[in-house]
């Protein structure tokens, strides 16, 4: 079963995305590394910062990887770069 989410991007992913925010169609229940793998499909430049980004999902931060990820339609995901500077 899939469902709507919104993917903002920050600071660098927003750049190599060329969007701040899009709504997307997923599955419901997806690995951490699905959800970047299906965003990475629709922007390949994201790929660039695979080993630096993390997600925040319900505004709780889950790295890339095994962990299992329960959307639910309208969910925010964020894609989190490093900051520069701070």
């Amino acid at each position: 079963m899939s469902c709507e989410v919104v993917v903002l991007y920050f600071a660098r992913s927003a750049e190599l995305a060329g969007v701040r925010t899009e709504t997307i169609s997923v599955p419901q229940q997806i690995t951490s590394l699905q959800l970047w793998e299906e965003i990475v499909k629709r922007h390949s430049r994201l790929a660039a910062i695979q080993d630096q980004v993390v997600f925040a999902v319900r505004q709780e931060y889950v790295l890339l990887g095994d962990q299992l990820v329960v959307l639910n339609p309208g969910d925010e995901v964020a894609v989190i770069p490093p900051i520069s500077g701070g």
